[in-house]
Order: structure tokens, then C-alpha cells, then sequence
């Protein structure tokens, strides 16, 4: 069952996703989102980048900060998707097969 927090997201990021593929082809001198889908290099050195103040937002600055913080994360993360031409769907596959695995057994199964 969905709560309606979550629910809440999921919608927020559908529409930031598809809003990120009508990027596709802009001009990257004047979209930000434009630049990370030419380089994907790019978009994954920004999402590292995010990633790493999500880290520090969650131990030292507070839940706010962390909201923020993760709110950029996944927006790289959705840009960094588009740019390297992985689906969602693609994503939501690989997660749903691992539904209802141990996640220590699911890495032991990738060694």
C-alpha cells in the first residue's frame, strides 16, 4: 500500500523526469539540464558531487538540509539516467527482481 507521501514523490519525479527528457536537444548554453544530457561524464561527476553533500547534510546539517540535499540528488540522478539512455523502467526492473531478497544475499549473488 502507498502512502500518500509517497505517492506524492512518485508523481513529483515523473513529471521532473519528463521534464528532463524534453531537455533532450536544448541548447546546453542556456539549460543547465541541456549540458548534463550532452556529457554524461559530466552528469555523473554532479551527481557524485551530490551525493556527497547528501552524506554531509544527513550527519551535520540537519533535516532540512537533507531534504534539499536529496531533492538535488535526484535530480542528477534522473539527468544522469537520461544522459546515459537507461530507462526507468530499466531501473524498476532490476529493483523489482531483487524484491524480497536478503540484501546481503542479493550482493553475495553479484561476487
Amino acid at each position: 500500500m502507498e502512502t500518500q507521501t509517497g505517492t506524492r514523490l512518485f508523481e513529483v519525479l515523473e513529471r521532473l523526469a519528463a521534464t528532463i527528457e524534453a531537455r533532450k536537444g536544448g541548447d546546453p548554453a542556456v539549460s543547465y539540464t541541456a549540458k548534463l544530457l550532452n556529457d554524461p561524464a559530466l552528469a555523473a561527476k554532479k551527481l557524485g558531487e551530490e551525493a556527497v553533500e547528501t552524506v554531509i547534510a544527513a550527519v551535520a546539517q540537519g533535516p532540512d538540509a537533507l531534504a534539499a540535499e536529496s531533492a538535488d540528488l535526484l535530480y542528477h540522478w534522473l539527468a544522469l539516467m537520461a544522459a546515459s539512455g537507461v530507462s526507468l523502467d530499466a531501473v524498476a526492473d532490476k529493483l523489482a527482481a531483487r524484491e524480497g531478497t536478503s540484501g546481503i544475499a542479493e550482493k553475495a549473488s553479484r561476487v
